[in-house]
């Protein structure tokens, strides 16, 4: 069966009776308004191939920018894209480079093919996660490989869902609302690690401060937009909405081409007041009126203390655990000397890091006497990092002068694969991880406020700076000071500041976020005294012992984005995937058209 256009290539009709079958001695044809039919040239006897066909229906709705880049240069450009992502986070920490890395992304994805997409994504989400997570080498080069890999594989799949995005014509929008969807899942399944997510690497740039207004997801979505404007103006406009290829296909002349010019101009200045408008909306953050400090506003001083933990591994597991709480009990009589001596005032509250009694007090005398020895010396509340049992638990325990443990905080994200095994049943019968942790930690339940005079102490342990919802709820119960307790000695023996300058980087953006200082504590460092406006007051170094101090403002107030809450990722992340449902409805009804004309004729 031949198909040709309704004014054919000789501009006569179609042949054939008019009751639609073949006249005889003629072949079959089909009169067909080209026009209708985005595989068929308006104009032309033939079809065009299946495939340009297609990526003409799926992308017509898009803003007019030229084809993609050849798949062999897509690769490397998605590889450099990654490296530039993790680069953009500490230890490096060139914040620019997290708008730079997604705009290769999306340049590598353009108009490329699902499955292409896909490889696109893996070797982007490979060059990110391995350098990000290359401090999981130090608890096992197969702890490092396989979340690494894990999360490279979710990361691939999420692009497919960015290039059907790449279909509409607010791509660039649409685009910086997948980076929040994609961050909110990955935040949430298959084993909530929110590691990597954009906002966390602007902790020292001038863009931070837009999370005091909308929280961590806007300032993702800012800089993800200004990375698909930055990849628009990449990618360069075409000369009107078909590129000059096309037109060359059509066999338009040249004079018709040249018509093309200005329309590209305007195209490409369109482009850049776009990327313009987006980096100046996302570098305005500093100029953003969010720290609501005054100079009557109570303050207390505070101290965080860095006891230090043997630099080895093949201690017996006894021995280490009553030696970083010796460090711990000692580094703070030490302190308790100097405010004897008066050469340093006494703070109001002391910070001791997350493990730094792995020993529960209450079934170990000398590890309880060890602990209510220096917290009498200093004469000051010490808020301790226990792991307690019965049932297991990492815990804050508060800690007062000649009374002992008074009140307690439950860790409650608790960390996969470290502090919970899932699906350990069947992981025992193909690894012998699970006999790393034996049993599962209990989660805690609820956020706890300690109240200590006129400080309101929140707490969250670890990992869990990483998580919204769950620093924004010690705020919401009435904190007016944020404390982080780290254990990160797994991470650094072998001298790799990453995991523990990428946490402190995260609690940096928390205390813009919610206006709050915070005290992050770690057993081997980097500990910090931060302010509410995310500047680091006192730091200490790696693998050694220090005590912090410094003097912090008490603030009350909320923050817009403690207001609105988790209402902006989950308005974000909404409107990505209804864009997404939209983008596919071009594709299918272009299918069911190509369906429809190769129907065979009845008759």
């Amino acid at each position: 069966m031949r198909l040709t256009g309704a004014s054919g290539a000789g501009g006569g009709k179609a042949a054939g009776p008019a009751d639609g079958r073949a006249a005889k001695g003629r072949p079959e044809t089909l009169s067909l308004d080209a026009a209708r039919f985005d595989g068929i040239r308006p104009g032309a006897a033939g079809p065009l191939p299946a495939a340009a066909g297609a990526e003409q229906a799926q992308d017509r709705p898009g803003l007019p920018v030229r084809a993609g880049v050849p798949l062999r240069w897509a690769v490397p450009a998605a590889l450099a894209g990654g490296l530039a992502l993790a680069a953009a986070f500490p230890p490096a920490g060139i914040w620019p480079l997290a708008i730079v890395g997604p705009a290769l992304l999306t340049v590598a994805v353009w108009r490329r093919s699902l499955r292409a997409s896909l490889l696109v994504g893996l070797v982007f989400g490979a060059a990110f996660f391995v350098p990000l997570l290359s401090w999981l080498v130090n608890v096992a080069w197969y702890a490092w490989a396989a979340l690494a890999a894990a999360e490279t594989v979710i990361f691939g799949l999420l692009t497919v869902g960015q290039r059907l995005l790449l279909r509409l014509r607010a791509w660039p929008v649409a685009v910086a609302g997948w980076w929040v969807a994609g961050e909110a899942l990955r935040a949430r399944w298959p084993y909530a690690f929110p590691w990597g997510r954009l906002a966390m690497s602007q902790a020292g740039a001038p863009t931070a401060r837009w999370a005091a207004i909308g929280g961590a997801p806007l300032l993702t979505f800012l800089l993800a937009l200004a990375g698909a404007s930055l990849a628009w103006l990449l990618l360069g406009p075409a000369r009107g909405p078909r590129t000059r290829a096309a037109s060359r296909r059509e066999g338009r002349p040249a004079a018709s081409r040249r018509e093309g010019r200005p329309a590209a101009l305007r195209g490409r200045a369109l482009a850049a007041v776009a990327f313009g408008c987006a980096a100046g909306l996302v570098l305005a953050g500093r100029l953003l009126p969010v720290d609501q400090g005054a100079a009557g506003d109570p303050a207390a001083l505070v101290a965080a203390v860095q006891g230090d933990v043997p630099h080895a591994r093949n201690l017996p597991g006894l021995l280490r655990a009553s030696t970083v709480t010796q460090n711990h009990a000692a580094a703070t009589e030490r302190l308790a000397a100097w405010v004897r001596a008066r050469t340093r005032p006494a703070p109001g509250v002391v910070i001791w890091p997350e493990n730094s009694t792995d020993l529960d007090p209450g079934r170990y005398p000398s590890i309880y006497a060890a602990i209510a020895a220096a917290v009498d010396a200093v004469d000051r509340p010490v808020l301790v990092g226990a792991v307690l049992q019965g049932p297991l638990r990492n815990a804050g325990q508060l800690w007062l002068p000649r009374r002992g443990p008074a009140a307690v905080y439950i860790k409650r994200q608790l960390v996969p694969f470290g502090e919970v095994i899932p699906f350990r049943g069947l992981l025992s019968h193909v690894t012998s991880l699970t006999a790393l942790q034996p049993v599962n930690f209990t989660p805690g339940r609820r956020a706890v406020v300690f109240r200590l005079g006129k400080i309101r102490l929140g707490d969250v342990i670890c990992y869990e700076v990483g998580f919204d919802s769950l620093v924004r709820s010690e705020v919401a119960a009435g904190a007016n000071l944020l404390s982080v307790q780290s254990n990160d000695a797994d991470f650094e023996l072998d001298g790799q500041p990453g995991e523990s300058e990428q946490q402190v980087a995260m609690a940096r953006i928390r205390a813009i976020e919610s206006d709050r200082a915070v005290v992050y504590a770690s057993t081997t460092g980097e500990s910090a005294i931060i302010a509410p406006d995310g500047a680091v007051i006192a730091r200490s170094g790696l693998w050694q012992q220090a005590v912090l101090e410094a003097r912090v403002p008490l603030r009350t107030a909320m923050t817009p984005a403690d207001r609105l809450g988790g209402w902006t990722e989950t308005a974000l992340t909404a409107a990505t995937l209804a864009a997404v449902a939209w983008a596919l409805i071009p594709a299918g009804l272009a299918r069911r058209r190509q369906r429809r004309v190769r129907r065979p004729p009845v008759g």
